[in-house]
């Protein structure tokens, strides 16, 4: 079996992204079409909390363009607006307030987990690439 170029895969992945008919639901967030709890924007990114959450805290850091539907796309795109991404994480993980669960438990500042899902089969569901920052009594092993 021969392995298909990873830049061959990014520029299809990114090609169906890009042609995109509708704005994804984070795109519609951006532009507050639909309504959100957010927390920290930027000129690039933006970021919210989470409406299913899987953690104590549970938020998201999404970039403004939906020209990326993935983390590979992005990395491979953008390395930038990668790191302002993971800048983003970081600064919620700083601040005591995102640091709180719905019912006032307070976890370490500066400690969280940064997952970016890419594929459909490992639980990635909106094509429009964004990190879960979570944080709040998570065990290893697990994926919440």
């Amino acid at each position: 079996m021969t392995a298909e170029p990873v830049s061959g895969v990014i520029g299809t992945m990114r090609s169906m992204t890009t042609e995109q008919a509708e704005p994804s639901i984070f795109t519609r967030i951006v532009q507050r079409e639909i309504p959100a709890t957010i927390v920290h924007e930027t000129a690039n990114v933006i970021a919210f909390q989470d409406i299913a959450p899987k953690a104590p805290v549970h938020l998201l850091v999404v970039p403004k363009t939906q020209e990326y539907a993935n983390v590979v796309e992005l990395a491979a795109g953008n390395p930038g607006l990668l790191a302002e991404v993971v800048d983003v994480a970081n600064r919620i993980a700083h601040d005591p307030e995102l640091m709180t669960s719905s019912d006032g438990e307070k976890f370490p500042i500066g400690q969280f987990r940064l997952i970016f899902n890419t594929g459909e089969a490992v639980g990635q569901t909106v094509f429009h690439v964004h990190a879960h920052v979570m944080a709040g009594n998570l065990q290893e092993g697990s994926l919440a």
